[in-house]
């Protein structure tokens, strides 16, 4: 038994393999959820120190053209580059911040309707990837029309995310602190509901995805706001600043480690 299954296994190693050269997104793996999160924490706070210091309408116009220039270089890019592919996610969750925040104190939207819209905006996404492309799985993601379905996608999970996290936190007034405990023990739904109810895993991986955005955020606003705002009064610079070293640090192991598969892969 053992001989007839060795080849068959092998075989699946090497499709694993191939696919993962071909992607041009991370595996996902426990330092992915943990960078990813990192990222969202570092987007609420830069995106608030931004606004602040350059005011709203020129914070907004600078992210968006380093936005744009970061999925060029995406795109650009014929595999996966972990230092390309974070930057792309770091300048999305500090444009996407804005985005939501621009919808609630620049034209008056309530946090209740922008997580409606935003909801609204994530799930015809999907709907439109999965009848163009057949599946929602990140791993298929090669470039071309699939790729750009996955960055809109990726987009509207960082909008919808800041809406639900300023919801919780500010318009039914939980605070920052409680909210992030909140959103750290909704994370671990979609594991649980995948391990123990054979949810689909493209569903549980979204599903995390959404969440990661305010989790991130809360905790990230935690720290940094006044104390008479539920903070820990450190600054959203300074929060911003260490939350970039360690993502910086992170992404450069990744690179290594990336470096070290393909040329295992040869």
């Amino acid at each position: 038994m053992s001989a007839m299954t060795t080849p068959r296994a092998a075989h699946r190693r090497q499709a694993v393999a191939t696919q993962a050269v071909l992607s041009k997104v991370p595996q996902v793996t426990a330092v992915f959820w943990v960078v990813k999160i990192l990222t969202t924490g570092m987007g609420e706070t830069t995106s608030d120190y931004l606004a602040r210091t350059l005011g709203p309408i020129p914070a907004v116009g600078s992210a968006g053209l380093l936005l744009l220039a970061a999925l060029f270089a995406q795109a650009r890019a014929r595999r996966y580059v972990p230092a390309v592919y974070w930057a792309a996610v770091v300048m999305v969750s500090v444009f996407g911040t804005m985005a939501a925040d621009v919808a609630h104190v620049a034209l008056g939207v309530p946090y209740a309707a922008s997580t409606v819209a935003f909801a609204v905006a994530l799930a015809l996404v999907f709907l439109l990837w999965h009848r163009l492309e057949g599946t929602l799985a990140v791993e298929t993601v090669a470039g071309g029309r699939r790729e750009v379905l996955y960055w809109c996608a990726v987009m509207a999970t960082f909008a919808l995310g800041t809406a639900v996290g300023d919801l919780t936190a500010a318009t039914l007034g939980w605070g920052y602190l409680p909210s992030g405990l909140l959103f750290a023990a909704l994370i671990a739904l979609p594991a649980l509901a995948h391990r123990f109810s054979g949810l689909s895993p493209v569903l549980t991986f979204w599903w995390a995805y959404v969440l990661t955005r305010p989790l991130g955020a809360c905790f990230a606003d935690w720290a940094g706001v006044s104390r008479d705002r539920g903070g820990l009064d450190l600054g959203t610079g300074p929060v911003s600043l260490v939350l970039a070293v360690i993502i910086v640090l992170a992404v450069a192991w990744l690179s290594a480690t990336e470096l070290r598969a393909r040329r295992a892969l040869g």
